[in-house]
């Protein structure tokens, strides 16, 4: 099959930012902090949320775990995509390289974290300590370095605070642990797209009838990977068709697209009672519907994307990984100290939004003083610079 010319990145550099991709990550962590900041102090005044409905209270304050499937795709679709742009074809992906730049992205803010987490459980914090009849700080630290923290939970139940978000980061980098290996053995990305579609096949089985543990249900390797597999399928569709669809079937892909996303988070009550949420369909027509927005956007970028409109949104999605790691550290505390003022009800809205406010400048606050400047030296470390005819090119963190 013919494919569109890309040419090779050096191995130092990382891919023009896209506008539309910060603005939905950005959608995406705000999801994950309404949700959390809700179950400590559901939004109120009850005339407010009344006002609003239940499909609108439903969709602002409890899309949490949608929002982190939807992250998967989107890891799954930057991952795949960057590396296309650094290697030219998949199949020479450096298995070596690939894991020394996913580990300059991830590790330097998850051992930070965990480092945090460690001197507040010692200190005997009542908000971020573990419990120590379910699991043991070594053990949590195994967990979260083995790839397994979700397994954990599912045995022990949810651990707190920030230790409880670390489910995801299992799923995705147990994929990428095996993503390069399949790049180099495949051989070929048409097998390796043929492969892809395992994971996604045993997807909704992973979510309805391989367990009855409702939380491995959600968080079991399966249950999130065939999202990321989406992700990288969708990469593949965008850079390697040989010619543009018509426009008429991108529309209809871009209709597809938001008919899918848009009816599985707006229209929950009517996806249960058609029996998807039963077998852990309407997760795979979720992944299935941004997968298309994805492809598309990549064809036909949304310019107003890059407006002043948008900017907030595109903010946080620029900190997306460090806002998700370190939200708790506002969502509890603010919690405790709103309670304390004896503040009214009315006061609930503006709590909120100080919340995320806080959150996405402790996220900025850590990307910009501890994980970019970590990622950078990583990534320069042990790098040969490579020849480009490229122009320099603004970066983003996938």
């Amino acid at each position: 099959m013919a494919r569109l010319a890309t040419a090779p990145l050096p191995l130092q550099t990382t891919p023009p930012r896209m506008a539309h991709v910060d603005l939905l990550r950005g959608l995406l962590v705000v999801f994950v902090v309404l949700l959390h900041a809700n179950l400590r102090i559901p939004f109120g005044p009850s005339e407010l949320a009344q006002s609003l409905g239940p499909r609108l209270m439903g969709i602002l304050f409890r899309s949490g775990y949608y929002a982190v499937i939807v992250f998967f795709v989107v890891s799954g679709y930057l991952i795949t995509s960057a590396s296309i742009r650094r290697w030219g074809d998949l199949s020479q992906v450096r298995p070596a390289a690939f894991y020394r730049l996913r580990a300059a992205r991830i590790l330097p803010s998850l051992l930070l974290l965990l480092m945090v987490l460690s001197v507040l459980h010692l200190a005997g914090s009542t908000w971020f300590a573990l419990d120590a009849g379910k699991v043991s700080l070594w053990r949590a630290w195994l967990a979260a370095l083995g790839l397994h923290l979700n397994w954990l939970e599912a045995q022990v139940g949810y651990l707190p605070g920030p230790w409880g978000v670390l489910w995801s980061l299992s799923v995705e980098e147990a994929f990428y642990l095996f993503f390069p290996l399949l790049c180099v053995l495949t051989g070929n990305e048409r097998r390796l797209g043929l492969l892809l579609l395992v994971p996604i096949a045993l997807g909704p089985f992973a979510r309805s009838v391989f367990t009855d543990n409702e939380l491995w249900q959600d968080h079991a390797y399966l249950s999130g990977m065939d999202g990321i597999a989406f992700g990288c399928l969708a990469a593949l569709l965008a850079h390697r068709m040989p010619r543009l669809p018509t426009v008429t079937m991108q529309r209809l892909m871009l209709f597809a697209g938001v008919a899918l996303s848009v009816g599985v988070f707006c229209f929950r009550k009517e996806a249960f009672h058609l029996g998807l949420t039963r077998f852990g369909l309407q997760v795979t027509l979720l992944e299935l519907g941004v997968a298309l927005l994805l492809v598309v956007t990549q064809w036909r970028p949304w310019t107003w994307c890059a407006g002043v409109a948008a900017a907030p949104l595109r903010w946080f999605g620029r900190n997306s990984y460090e806002v998700y790691l370190t939200h708790m550290f506002v969502v509890i505390p603010g919690a405790w100290l709103y309670q304390q003022t004896g503040a009214p009800a009315a006061w609930i809205p503006l709590w909120f939004v100080a919340v995320v406010a806080a959150s996405g400048l402790l996220g900025q606050v850590v990307a910009q003083w501890f994980s970019e400047p970590c990622n950078r030296a990583l990534r320069r470390r042990g790098s040969a610079p490579a020849a480009s005819s490229r122009p320099p090119i603004r970066p983003t963190r996938s």
